[in-house]
């Protein structure tokens, strides 16, 4: 389950294993030099304070990759948006570490949505260096460039639902795009993961099925002064059938997803 316990377990394996029995000072330090040799990105999967229900989606989501394709840096102040129950808020908040800070966005859907997981990822003193940043829809404003990187995970195609018995106002995407630009530092990035939808498929989608048109993102980005520097096929599933809401019990966690790395450059 968790990479960290495993280099332990193997440190003392291979123990076993030599001719001679290794003391416990040699296990230790053959330990943490194994610790040591983790990117960032994989000693934050493994860090033993996360909370136990995340491990289960580490598989499906990589994030160790994911989080190194984005170039999410020790020491960069990040805001995760529509950051939801905070899987990724934890892991960036490890990766940046006590020199870094992380602003994780939520609103009134969303917390109605995750339920208890919130309280639990935000309990007091869990993640000393994140910052909880409550907007409703069309309401976000941001200080302008604070951040090196935003963070959009499994959301964009949210900002083209509307559903006002949900409490979930449509989204004006140009206004909002143009605030994330606002707050992103001249040389910062926005990272995006989201579900496929097929090629040429309504916008409508995103409230539909939760899903988006890749090439709709592209465009919409770049519209608002991003340029599309990196894409990754890392979490394609080509058997995914587009036609069925995310949510579904045959394609949850299992969906065709993109990867894309825009730069501002304006």
């Amino acid at each position: 389950m968790k990479t960290l316990v495993t280099l332990l377990c193997l440190t003392f394996v291979l123990a076993a294993c030599g001719n001679e029995p290794a003391s416990d000072t040699a296990a230790v330090a053959d330990s943490d030099t194994a610790i040591a040799e983790l990117s960032i990105y994989a000693a934050a999967v493994a860090d033993n304070s996360r909370l136990e229900a995340d491990y289960a989606r580490d598989a499906g989501r990589k994030p160790e990759q994911v989080l190194e394709f984005f170039g999410v840096e020790p020491g960069m102040t990040v805001l995760d948006m529509f950051a939801g129950g905070g899987y990724y808020t934890e892991l960036v908040s490890h990766v940046v570490g006590s020199e870094g800070h992380v602003v994780s966005h939520s609103n009134e859907a969303y917390l109605n949505f995750v339920g208890e997981k919130f309280k639990q990822r935000h309990a007091a003193g869990r993640l000393p260096n994140v910052d909880v940043l409550m907007a409703e829809n069309n309401e976000l404003s941001l200080k302008e460039a604070e951040f090196d990187a935003i963070l959009l995970v499994l959301a964009y195609h949210d900002t083209y639902w509307s559903s006002p018995e949900n409490g979930w106002e449509a989204i004006d995407v140009p206004k909002f795009l143009a605030e994330l630009s606002k707050g992103l530092k001249a040389d910062g990035f926005i990272g995006i993961v989201d579900h496929y939808a097929a090629p040429g498929t309504a916008r409508e989608s995103g409230g539909a099925v939760h899903r988006i048109d890749r090439a709709i993102v592209i465009a919409d980005m770049e519209a608002a002064g991003f340029t599309c520097e990196a894409t990754s096929d890392l979490l394609r599933n080509r058997n995914d059938d587009y036609s069925k809401t995310v949510f579904d019990p045959e394609v949850r966690g299992k969906t065709d997803r993109f990867i894309l790395r825009f730069r501002k450059t304006g």
